[in-house]
């Protein structure tokens, strides 16, 4: 155990979007288990839990003044608008790397296990950099939702993106890692894609996830299906090569094709090529159509990234250090 590590600067990054009925349970639990490692003299009494709020339209925001109003331990940051999970996430880390030695990021739901963190406090004084923080089973989840995850996470592994499968946002990351971590410059983040690329020195700590309590999830099907097309598009060009394999079958199913119509025709069989013509349409059109859509996301999101507009911007922070401008970015 490396003692310059021992009883380090924990941030805690909790994203949140529309989370006004756990938030108050979420941040009296955060809030205890805080205090409870400072009197174990696990972390500094200068450790923090930084809200931030991914432009709720609910009174998520007023919850978070409320709750930094009495107690030193809060911080919020607050988006102009909705800018997604993982901008969330990124925007707390990259705000908290100036101020801590270490941070674990947590959703507001807490449907993760809280008491996992001193496992997480335990491997980073160990040495480690990052420390993943990795399901032990779904039983939580619905069936949809299993099976969904399995086939993200196989497939990811599949288009060669290095991830730990049922792996989540809850982990932790050094000051060390938040520096290279910003580094990287991509809009369409997966962090869980791109962290494990950072290649500092890692763990696993496996926690248990429990039924939420208060509310109900604010990660529909779209968001999951648009993390999972991030992740794809920005870590593989597999797909691009499946398009390659796909024109060349649906090449050589029209040569066929060709070959089948000449032999009817030379024979009279005319009529019954119909069924054969119509068949080749829909095949090749299908084909052209779905590498046209596949081409279409990778063109989509190399333009967005070319245009290099902020990923996020802060409406509002309530912080009570020195010199802080409420409105930095």
């Amino acid at each position: 155990m490396d003692n310059n590590r021992q009883r380090g600067t924990l941030y805690i990054v909790v994203p949140c979007y529309n989370e006004e009925e756990a938030l108050d349970m979420s941040a009296q639990a955060l809030l205890d288990k805080l205090r409870e490692l400072m009197k174990k003299d696990r972390i500094s009494d200068k450790s923090r839990i930084v809200f931030v709020d991914d432009g709720s339209q609910d009174s998520t925001w007023e919850i978070i003044q409320r709750w930094y109003s009495g107690n030193e331990e809060i911080k919020g940051l607050r988006f102009a608008h909705n800018r997604g999970h993982q901008n969330a996430i990124l925007a707390g880390m990259m705000y908290a790397r100036k101020y801590c030695d270490f941070t674990i990021t947590i959703d507001a739901d807490l449907q993760q296990d809280i008491h996992a963190m001193e496992r997480f406090i335990s491997e980073y004084a160990g040495g480690s950099e990052i420390v993943y923080g990795v399901r032990n089973s779904r039983d939580t989840d619905g069936f949809f939702k299993k099976l969904s995850a399995t086939v993200f996470y196989k497939t990811m592994n599949a288009m060669g993106c290095d991830i730990y499968e049922n792996s989540a946002d809850y982990r932790l990351m050094s000051a060390k890692a938040l520096d290279a971590l910003a580094e990287y410059g991509e809009v369409n983040l997966f962090l869980r894609g791109i962290i494990p690329d950072i290649g500092l020195k890692s763990s696993v700590v496996h926690f248990d996830v429990f039924p939420r309590m208060q509310g109900e999830s604010k990660y529909s099907l779209s968001k999951m299906f648009t993390l999972a097309a991030d992740g794809i598009t920005s870590f593989s060009i597999k797909p691009i090569r499946m398009v390659f394999g796909m024109g060349i079958l649906a090449l050589l199913v029209g040569f066929g094709m060709v070959i089948h119509i000449i032999y009817e025709h030379y024979f009279g069989y005319t009529v019954s090529g119909w069924s054969s013509i119509l068949m080749s349409i829909w095949v090749i059109g299908g084909a052209i159509l779905l590498s046209l859509g596949i081409i279409g996301e990778y063109v989509g999101r190399n333009y967005l990234e070319t245009k290099q507009r902020p990923r996020y911007y802060f409406w509002e922070i309530l912080s009570r250090d020195e010199g802080l401008d409420d409105h930095e970015v």
